[in-house]
């Protein structure tokens, strides 16, 4: 039985594009220093020694190239001492056919408390493209995002899970809750797997056609889109909800990617202007990215008043501390000016001085995301989360760039103000208000079951069960409930964190 291809487990990132774009070496003055000596060359001497070098690189080979891999997880990987225990076998770098099969393999082998693999967070990107995708959200597809409810045949649903405006999509009209029963012939139910990721998940331009059961619509229409580059719009739907909640403001944020930061801003000021006195923050897509956004939304959340004195986030990484840094230098603040993504670093920003602030979510917050969350809570902000158990990813790394692959490998784990970042199996709402996705109703909607409760739990202190149905994907005989997972590539979830 063959399933859908997922694209690398969801990543925990950190990023330096200075580091990227200069093709630089990693490694940390501790390498090759005792107690850790155990005969590895510094991983600085083999960096950027290449297969197929590009300009600036030396000419080496496939086995340079795992050398420094096996030198550089050995210096900076979180856990390193569960790599030096694997079995030798798996060690040796002649038993792996290219640089990727052995970085496969340079990871911890253990589990969490729950039973979930300790790291699920290594992957690799090709260099060029995560520059790009990392500085602006920019990839291939229609203007959809797609959340699948079963990625194994014969039950595979497929369901749009948002649309961002001004894509072909949109232009199509194609929205939240539309089933997509087939791509290029293919039915999404059972069809070939290889089809319907080639259509679903495009990796270069090109046309495909969907067979679409719109949201309450009788019939399925046909759709002929063609797969672009474009950049996503991470925060939509800002506004106040209709009476009697009307002094509640709503936003959805579904990335941190630098034109995030200005959209943001004017989000709080939107918001500000209307005097709100609660906050529907809708993260339930929201994979993460740069850790210094997440700093300056919560920043805008919560205001000076309470953030003051307290920082947002502090990395921890392993005990050969291989970046020397400072205790500031691995400190994220919560940033009450522009860090120049989108805003000028001059920019005082905006706040609501909130206390408390109500948080949707689903098994795709994450990272930078669940940063927000644990981050307003170390500073003494009240979190009400309604919706289900985000991913639970408190690590990230410094994305490493050599031979025109960036390597990503756990490096840190983050921390709040009250030195809590244990939550490697997510954030869990109470049983009251663990609240599956609702397709069947717009987002921001007051009717959607996580804003409802939400909304319900504000206004009476109690999560109850929504009055609507269930989210049902039309065109499928079953309910989408809390294992819908949204599709994203692993660019797009992430925790970028960049050197100070």
């Amino acid at each position: 039985m063959r399933t859908l291809q997922r694209p690398l487990i969801r990543i925990a990132t950190a990023a330096t594009l200075a580091c990227l774009l200069a093709s630089c070496g990693g490694g940390g003055s501790k390498a090759g220093s005792s107690p850790f000596d155990i005969g590895l060359p510094d991983s600085s001497t083999l960096a950027q020694q290449c297969a197929a070098p590009r300009p600036g690189d030396t000419q080496g080979s496939l086995a340079t190239e795992k050398d420094w891999l096996r030198s550089w997880i050995d210096e900076t990987y979180l856990w390193y001492q569960d790599v030096r225990a694997l079995p030798p076998a798996t060690l040796d770098p002649a038993n792996s056919a290219t640089p990727l099969d052995y970085f496969n393999k340079l990871k911890s082998p253990l589990l969490t408390a729950s039973g979930k693999a300790k790291d699920e967070f290594h992957f690799i990107y090709p260099t060029p493209d995560w520059i790009a995708l990392s500085q602006s959200g920019v990839s291939y597809g229609y203007g959809f995002s797609v959340a699948l409810v079963d990625d194994t045949a014969p039950d595979r649903v497929a369901v749009v899970a948002f649309t961002d405006a001004g894509t072909p999509a949109a232009a199509a009209g194609i929205g939240r809750g539309a089933a997509i029963l087939a791509v290029d012939g293919a039915a999404v139910a059972d069809g070939a797997a290889a089809t319907i990721n080639a259509g679903l998940f495009p990796k270069a331009a090109g046309p495909h056609t969907f067979t679409l059961r719109d949201l309450g619509a009788a019939s399925t229409r046909d759709v002929t889109l063609t797969a672009q580059q474009l950049a996503s719009v991470p925060v939509q739907n800002v506004r106040t909800l209709p009476a009697p909640n009307q002094s509640v403001g709503y936003m959805l944020f579904n990335d941190h990617i630098g034109t995030s930061e200005a959209q943001l801003v004017a989000a709080i000021n939107t918001l500000k202007a209307a005097a709100v006195t609660d906050l529907v923050l809708d993260i339930r897509y929201n994979g993460g990215g740069y850790l210094d956004i997440a700093a300056e939304l919560a920043y805008m959340i919560a205001g000076p008043a309470i953030t003051g004195g307290k920082f947002f986030e502090r990395l921890n990484y392993n005990n050969r501390d291989p970046f020397n840094q400072s205790t500031s230098e691995r400190t994220t603040v919560f940033h009450s000016t522009g860090q120049g993504f989108s805003v000028p670093t001059s920019q005082d920003l905006p706040d609501l001085g909130l206390s408390r602030v109500f948080v949707l979510t689903s098994g795709d917050t994450c990272s930078a995301s669940e940063a927000i969350i644990n981050g307003l809570r170390g500073a003494g902000v009240t979190v009400h989360q309604v919706g289900t158990t985000t991913c639970g990813k408190p690590y990230g790394f410094y994305p490493q760039d050599n031979c025109n692959t960036t390597y990503f490998a756990i490096q840190f784990q983050g921390v709040n103000f009250l030195g809590f970042g244990d939550y490697a199996d997510g954030f869990v709402p109470s049983a009251a208000c663990t609240v599956a996705d609702d397709f069947t109703h717009p987002l921001g909607d007051p009717a959607e079951n996580q804003l409802e409760v939400a909304l319900g739990l504000r206004n009476t202190g109690a999560c109850t069960v929504p009055t609507g149905t269930r989210a049902q994907a039309l065109g499928v005989a079953r309910s989408v409930g809390s294992g819908a997972v949204l599709k994203r590539t692993p660019e797009r979830e992430n925790r970028i964190y960049r050197f100070r």
